[in-house]
């Protein structure tokens, strides 16, 4: 189930603050250095860096 649209307009990514997008089953950083993957479990965010996937 896609995330609403009014909270993925002021999630931000924590490490960054850059914007995310949604892709599948997570948030990515939209940001040109970082582009962390952050997960989202049971339809809720983890916004945690420990928690993010780094870029290949």
């Amino acid at each position: 189930m896609p995330l609403e649209a009014g909270l993925l307009e002021i999630l931000a990514c924590p490490a960054c603050h850059a914007p995310l997008k949604e892709q599948e089953t997570e948030l990515i950083c939209t940001g040109q250095d970082c582009g962390l993957a952050y997960p989202v479990r049971d339809d809720i965010p983890v916004l945690l860096v420990d928690e993010a996937r780094r870029p290949a």
